[in-house]
């Protein structure tokens, strides 16, 4: 049942439920608290304890690519587990099929997304190469922290210690 009874009064937790959905959707979207709690007819305020009730993290947010890794799995669920935003990790057969299955203009296409979604985020770890962390240095133009796993060219997975990692984004978040 969605109704609860508190004293005299009856409350729906449907529409309750809804409220909060739209207004965090509305935030996620960028629209400001003020703006929402007036689309909404609510108090700001009430926007703002909302986030507060939820919060599980404040502040930067937190891109990991990696490439070619040998422990994938294991390292996808470590960063999963330390709340890291954006995950793209690869092995080396997984790099290749990334290249073979694109045209060259579907491929750079690709390539131009990964920069940019990777360029919305405060801080970027790279997994690669000497060579490959300095190219996303330059190409980011942003706090890059490079996690080098060999020197370049490599050309086969390399295991990336599961401790080292997470002592790195750790050290990130604060």
């Amino acid at each position: 049942m969605d109704l609860i009874r508190l004293g005299e009064k009856i409350i729906s937790r449907r529409k309750l439920d809804g409220i909060i959905g739209e207004i965090l959707t509305l935030r996620a979207k960028g629209l400001p608290q003020t703006e929402v709690a007036s689309r909404l007819g609510v108090d700001r305020t009430l926007v703002c304890r909302l986030e507060s009730l939820g919060e599980i993290r404040k502040g930067c947010r937190l891109a990991v690519i990696g490439f070619p890794v040998l422990n994938k799995a294991e390292i996808q669920e470590v960063l999963e587990s330390e709340g890291v935003d954006f995950i793209f990790l690869m092995s080396e057969s997984e790099r290749w099929d990334f290249i073979k299955q694109k045209s060259g203009v579907d491929l750079f296409d690709s390539i131009m997304e990964l920069i940019t979604r990777a360029h919305s985020f405060d801080h970027v770890v790279i997994i690669g190469s000497n060579k490959r962390i300095k190219i996303f240095e330059a190409v980011l133009d942003k706090d890059v922290v490079g996690f080098e796993i060999g020197e370049s060219p490599i050309q086969e997975d390399k295991y990336v210690e599961t401790g080292k990692i997470i002592e790195l984004i750790r050290a990130i978040k604060g």
